[in-house]
């Protein structure tokens, strides 16, 4: 199933713009708008870095049929694949791996659809299998990477929804409720200073402050 309806555009560069659409505000973006882009270090290859070994809490308990998920602050390449606990609503909860496959550079036309405000921002498509690891029943769910900039700095501009035909944001299908069911799907992401250089897992506490990251 793919989200073709409301979008909701957040800019928070110097100031909040809606583009004649509903408008929010992230913690986040909001709060390092007004610095400098990161300059902290670009992500670590190093495959200590990878570990998941360490104790990441009730949303991060190892899983013996599929390995063990990622810990927070995991850094990873495109093209790996990271087992992450994830919930959805209030009911919907299980283990799922996550292999981002691409962050590709859209075109600023792309944007048109935002309106006037959205000139001068470049999109970027996240695009991802996800699997599911633990066997519960995650039909009809979807997840959302966002966009970095390269040390896992914001971007400051926040995208819900999808470009179809650029960037489909698909929704878990019904038979996503057994173990070894997979769909793929994309991730919007836009910025209108650095380039995005990473794509970033957030779900849930353990992840929020400490995100698994995938760069190129």
């Amino acid at each position: 199933m793919t989200h073709k309806g409301r979008i909701v555009f957040a800019v928070a560069l110097t100031s909040t713009l809606g583009l004649g659409l509903t408008a929010c505000n992230d913690g986040e973006d909001s709060a390092s708008a007004q610095e400098s882009p990161s300059a902290s270090a670009p992500a670590s290859s190093d495959p200590s870095s990878k570990s998941p070994s360490a104790d990441t809490g009730d949303d991060a308990a190892a899983d013996p049929a599929g390995g063990d998920v990622a810990a927070p602050g995991t850094k990873l390449k495109i093209g790996d694949r990271a087992i992450l606990p994830f919930k959805y609503g209030t009911e919907k909860k299980g283990t799922i791996a996550v292999t981002v496959t691409a962050i590709e550079k859209g075109a600023e036309a792309d944007m048109a659809a935002f309106g006037e405000k959205a000139k001068g921002m470049t999109p970027y498509y996240i695009r991802m299998k996800v699997e599911n690891v633990g066997g519960t029943d995650m039909s009809y769910s979807s997840l959302r990477l966002r966009g970095k900039l390269a040390g896992g700095g914001p971007t400051g501009v926040i995208l819900i929804g999808d470009l179809p035909g650029k960037c489909d944001s698909e929704s878990a299908p019904r038979e996503f409720a057994t173990k070894g069911a997979s769909y793929e799907t994309c991730s919007l992401s836009a910025t209108k200073t650095d380039p995005i250089a990473a794509a970033s897992f957030e779900e849930g506490d353990a992840y929020s402050d400490s995100p698994v990251l995938w760069t190129s």
